[in-house]
């Protein structure tokens, strides 16, 4: 009685595979582009950079009307300034030091992992990259002497406020 009943149902699956084994594989995935080649680590910030970073930060956050933190860290991560404008919400804090490590330790502006995942690239933050737009490189002689990293608004605002930061240096 089994062996009828177990007969017809191998016949259904294989029929039913038939035209699955049929089917073309979809063409690969064109590979992403690679990142431009970042800049090489340079000093460590001086506290007077970092001061001239964050003002600007903290000039562009208060003529948009937003309350931020703004971090500033050497190349190896290092915290060298941190400030939290009045009414910033107190979350902002570990995100926005994570941004700036996230750029020194990468040396490259969280925009990029951001953009990664978007496209479906999830390997960056299995690494410990923090995928939000805030966090920017700061360029000094053309090497990189650190990283600010801005929470507070939408990623969109972070990242505006950390950009006018990067080119106070510039």
């Amino acid at each position: 009685m089994l062996r009828p009943a177990f007969a017809l149902l191998t016949l259904a699956a294989a029929l039913a595979g038939g035209p699955a084994l049929a089917q073309t594989a979809p063409a690969p995935a064109a590979a992403p582009h690679a990142p431009p080649p970042a800049p090489p680590y340079g000093r460590p910030i001086t506290l007077a950079e970092a001061r001239t970073a964050a003002a600007a930060a903290e000039a562009e956050a208060r003529k948009q009307g937003w309350s931020m933190v703004i971090v500033v860290v050497e190349p190896s991560g290092a915290l060298v300034l941190s400030e939290k404008m009045d009414g910033a919400q107190y979350g902002s804090n570990d995100v926005a030091r994570r941004k700036a490590e996230t750029s020194a330790n990468f040396r490259r502006p969280t925009a990029y992992f951001q953009e990664a995942v978007k496209g479906g690239t999830l390997n960056s933050i299995f690494t410990g990259a923090l995928a939000i737009d805030g966090g920017e490189l700061l360029i000094v002689d053309g090497k990189i002497a650190g990283a600010i990293g801005v929470s507070g608004g939408s990623g969109v605002q972070d990242g505006q406020v950390a950009r006018v930061a990067a080119a106070a240096l510039k």
